[in-house]
């Protein structure tokens, strides 16, 4: 049996980030890397395990059965890594490390859920903490920390992924806006009716598409988007109507490039929540930076 004690971790970290880049071109700019280095160093762990790892080509990057189940081990091998330098850094009282969080887009506008804030709490002069930042959808962000690929997530979250600790952050008004080349730009709201809702294309956050429409009684969606900023650019190209971020959609508004559509009848506030692994509760970095979250913003109610 192959021995394999003597693969350098390194190696792994560039074969998953080949893996998670679906190929070279997109692992050249995450590792910083060129492609013959990156070639140089999966040979060199191909050649340690002794088996070829996955099939590259000009147009295609997909692992083999071995390089999948090289991927899943090292996978569980840096998070096994992590929890190592975390009890490490417990039994000696100093913080440091990788921190894995990950927060919904289009939120770095507000004051509250921008977690520019909490950051700026949590890390200090001799901070020796490593932060690995993401954005994703609620779905992903729930998923990642039920997988263990984030240690703390914050966004306006289901509540569903089993083993995870939920706890409620802070509200997030949204209004409904349209743009100002928009039919509905110019009319009062006292002349919107119903009819004039169900004629304009509405666009809807793909993650919330029926909440959208239900919120509106609209009976269907002309456009989807995943991020804010795309939902931001369908508003403003005035072809649609849909809903923004309050705090998001500010800038635009005072502009006079936007406008809200009868806000006291189209509002509402979602609820962003922090999650996080049961098993995770009593780690150090999780607690230092779930203070800082919560110092940091008001808890909803």
């Amino acid at each position: 049996m192959r021995r394999l004690d003597n693969i350098d971790i390194r190696l792994l970290r560039v074969f998953v980030a080949l893996a998670d880049s679906g190929g070279f071109a997109a692992a050249q700019i995450t590792l910083n890397l060129s492609q013959p280095t990156l070639s140089t160093h999966l040979a060199e762990l191909e050649k340690r395990i002794g088996t070829q790892l996955c099939h590259r080509g000009r147009k295609q990057f997909r692992l083999t059965e071995v390089g999948q189940a090289t991927y899943d081990a090292a996978q569980k091998l840096f998070r096994d890594l992590d929890d190592f330098g975390h009890r490490i850094n417990a039994a000696s009282g100093s913080l440091s490390g990788r921190l894995r969080v990950g927060t919904s887009d289009g939120v770095f506008t507000s004051g509250e859920l921008g977690i520019q804030h909490a950051l700026s709490r949590f890390m200090g002069p001799e901070s020796d903490v490593f932060i690995d930042l993401s954005v994703g959808t609620p779905s992903e962000l729930e998923q990642q920390v039920a997988d263990g690929g984030r240690d703390v997530v914050i966004g306006p979250l289901s509540q569903k992924a089993p083993g995870v600790v939920y706890r409620d952050y802070c509200g997030e008004p949204h209004l409904l806006y349209c743009g100002r080349q928009h039919p509905l730009f110019a009319v009062p709201d006292s002349r919107i009716d119903q009819s004039a809702i169900d004629a304009a294309r509405f666009s809807v956050r793909s993650y919330r598409h029926f909440d959208d429409l239900y919120l509106v009684g609209h009976p269907r969606a002309s456009a989807s988007v995943v991020h804010m900023e795309a939902q931001l650019m369908l508003i403003l190209s005035g072809n649609f109507i849909g809903f923004l971020p309050c705090h998001f959609a500010d800038p635009w508004v005072v502009a006079g490039d936007m406008r809200a559509i009868k806000p006291r009848a189209y509002a509402f506030s979602s609820i962003h929540r922090v999650a996080y692994r049961k098993t995770d509760a009593q780690r150090s970095l999780v607690q230092a930076f779930l203070g800082a979250l919560f110092n940091a913003a008001p808890v909803a109610g």
